[in-house]
């Protein structure tokens, strides 16, 4: 079994939000008055390779949870971080990067929990808020158009190895300009728009997906940990179109991205 149908046997085994909320299922949870709520592991062999500076791994657990707070069309309040890793790694080198990145977002790291494992797995959760109505999957309409917020298949492209950036403002903006469904692109573009069309019972058509330099179209389709945004709506003033929604709900790409397997 895949991680996405995991997660839904997962969900059925829990009781539906209350009005107004979101839980399981988008990229952060929606909680009273605009509350959101992220968590993410990162695990060494996983998510980085043996050689990655521990540094960039530290900016990297931060940042892909602030990405889903982005993803919602909110801002990054705290961060808890719980990190397990051998007793010979060097936590300065981890922390630092995660400092940068807590800086950089203006998310402070407020606590947390240390413990000696086999291998270094570190686990973020993030608050955020939302001004408004947060923007999830599940909104897209056919006629939407979709867009992205730059190029795609940088991540792949360089290997993983350079950092990538929370699109924090620019998710802000997509939700104030009627943004209608909204996702990062963690797992790979079409991974992440195929969640984008169950949710929101929708297929969809590509036009012109801008690729990063040196990124391949596979890459740039597939390839994931790009942190770039995909949304919807009609006649956004932000964002690149790359595509349209349809009322086809066959109409969609088979997804090649990343996704963890169960039994």
């Amino acid at each position: 079994m895949g991680e996405f149908a995991a997660i839904e046997r997962i969900r059925r085994l829990f009781p539906s939000p209350p009005p107004g909320q979101a839980w399981i299922g988008d990229d952060a949870a929606v909680l009273d008055d605009g509350l959101l709520l992220a968590v993410d592991t990162v695990v060494a062999g996983v998510h980085f390779g043996a050689g990655t500076p521990l540094a960039d791994v530290g900016w990297k657990a931060l940042t892909v949870n602030v990405s889903d707070i982005a993803a919602m069309g909110g801002t990054p309040g705290h961060a808890v971080v719980a990190v397990a890793a051998p007793p010979d790694i060097d936590l300065d080198l981890i922390y630092e990067g995660m400092a940068e990145a807590s800086t950089t977002y203006g998310c402070p790291v407020v606590g947390g929990d240390l413990a000696n494992a086999a291998q270094l797995v570190i686990t973020v959760a993030v608050t955020g808020r939302v001004d408004g109505t947060a923007v999830l999957r599940s909104g897209a309409r056919p006629g939407d158009g979709i867009y992205v917020t730059g190029p795609l298949g940088g991540g792949a492209a360089g290997g993983y190895r350079a950092r990538s950036y929370a699109r924090v403002t620019e998710g802000t903006a997509a939700r104030l300009a009627g943004a209608t469904a909204m996702i990062d692109v963690s797992d790979g573009l079409i991974a992440d728009l195929n969640h984008i069309a169950d949710a929101s019972g929708v297929g969809y058509e590509l036009h012109e997906v801008p690729f990063a330099d040196g990124a391949t179209e596979e890459q740039a389709l597939h390839g994931g940990e790009d942190f770039e945004l995909v949304f919807t709506g009609i006649d956004l003033p932000v964002g690149i179109r790359i595509g349209t929604c349809t009322a086809d709900r066959s109409q969609r790409l088979p997804a090649r991205g990343w996704e963890h397997k169960f039994s």
